[in-house]
């Protein structure tokens, strides 16, 4: 059974088996703003555009590599992003994936101690306005989930309101192991590049 993360919840990366996870796929879903329509009958859907993004980062905290939708693969192709999705769920929640950034952490390079995630708003939508928002870590696919690992909900909450940017967890390797740390913390930043930085101030 999957595991509902809470904010700072701090996890193994072990499947439900007891062996470790090597091939993980970190996808985020998230749903079209609904608005009233004119003169206030009906509804309207507005697309949103998230743009998920993972960051690598050596022991000492220093900046290895940034996966984002303008660069798809890790120089060491153990990380992978599935491409940007310009518009989330417009009818609704459907369950799937809207991208999804894929880590062989076998593969991975050794100098890698944290991969950490982090979702921006594009346009500047505000998080607080878009009804659903979430994350799920599983074993599989961005067309295929074998096993959903664990799951993080980071909709439905004040906090994310009023920013455009927010910091949603990092894989870290302690004694030779991975772990994740659910940070979902929002920031004050507007651009990906802030935000990384934030994270690698803050967050490992």
């Amino acid at each position: 059974m999957a595991i509902n993360l809470q904010k700072g919840q701090r996890i193994s990366l072990e499947k439900s088996n007891g062996s470790k996870l090597q091939s993980v796929c970190v996808g985020i879903n998230w749903g079209a703003i609904e608005k009233k329509g004119l003169f206030g009958f009906g509804t309207i859907k507005e697309a949103v555009d998230l743009d998920a993004s993972c960051a690598l980062f050596d022991e000492n905290k220093r900046l290895i590599d940034v996966i984002y939708f303008g660069n798809l693969r890790a120089k060491d192709g153990s990380v992978r992003h599935s491409g940007d999705d310009l518009t989330g769920d417009m009818d609704g929640n459907d369950g799937l994936d809207n991208e999804v950034i894929t880590v062989d952490l076998s593969s991975i390079s050794p100098s890698v101690n944290y991969v950490a995630f982090m979702l921006n708003s594009f346009r500047g939508q505000d998080f607080g306005s878009i009804p659903f928002a979430s994350i799920r870590i599983y074993e599989g696919t961005p067309i295929r989930v074998n096993e959903v690992f664990a799951t993080y909900d980071i909709a439905h909450s004040k906090e994310f309101a009023g920013h455009v940017s927010m910091v949603l967890g990092v894989f870290y390797k302690k004694n030779g192991e991975w772990k994740f740390n659910a940070i979902g913390e929002p920031t004050r930043d507007r651009k990906l590049e802030e935000t990384v930085r934030t994270v690698g101030q803050n967050y490992l």
